[in-house]
């Protein structure tokens, strides 16, 4: 099935989650990678410990990390702007644990052993798989020519080892390399005359 589902009757907004996350390349050389998540209620409501104003914040949190460009994690700051308990805010500097963690394989395991369940807030936690993937794209996006040039081999369908994409990128990195090999006696030859 594809597309969108028509309404079949008619409707009221009963919730809206918003997750913004954004990549920063900093001066230092360093990355810093934010998100933050809003929750809103479209009618007022009763909560266990408040009530909550129509379109007002039931959650409003900020997560950030600083990554380096081997995407390890070397700081980590939580803010809790709005929160359905006063006590929600309590648990913001358990995301100090982060600091270490490299982005890649196993690093959700990793997450969950440090800030998982009742050693961090669900919703703060739930942040860091869509900014692992902001991470990854603000750091990849600013390297040139540099490394693998499959470093999401076998990640998804599309980067698949036998699928269409990596066939193309091979064949691209063949073209390149014989590129190379063919223009560098003329490489040299400049060298030469500029020696000389």
């Amino acid at each position: 099935m594809s597309g969108y589902p028509t309404a079949s009757a008619p409707r009221r907004l009963a919730h809206t989650r918003q997750i913004v996350c954004t990549g920063y390349v900093r001066e230092d050389g360093l990355y810093d990678i934010e998100a933050r998540m809003t929750d809103t209620k479209g009618q007022r409501s009763q909560l266990l410990l408040k009530v909550l104003p129509a379109g007002d914040a039931l959650h409003d949190m900020w997560l950030t990390i600083t990554v380096d460009a081997g995407l390890v994690i070397r700081a980590a700051c939580a803010r809790t702007g709005a929160a359905p308990a006063p006590y929600c805010t309590e648990i913001n500097e358990a995301y100090d644990k982060l600091v270490g963690i490299r982005i890649g394989e196993g690093f959700t395991r990793e997450v969950r052993a440090r800030v998982g369940g009742t050693r961090g807030c669900t919703h703060l936690t739930e942040l860091l798989g869509p900014m692992a993937t902001v991470a990854f794209q603000t750091v990849m996006g600013t390297r040139t020519g540099e490394g693998s040039s499959l470093p999401l081999l076998d990640t998804c369908h599309t980067w698949r080892a036998e699928g269409e994409v990596v066939r193309i990128v091979r064949e691209r990195t063949i073209q390149a390399h014989n590129a190379d090999i063919r223009h560098a006696p003329d490489a040299a030859r400049l060298a030469a005359n500029n020696d000389a």
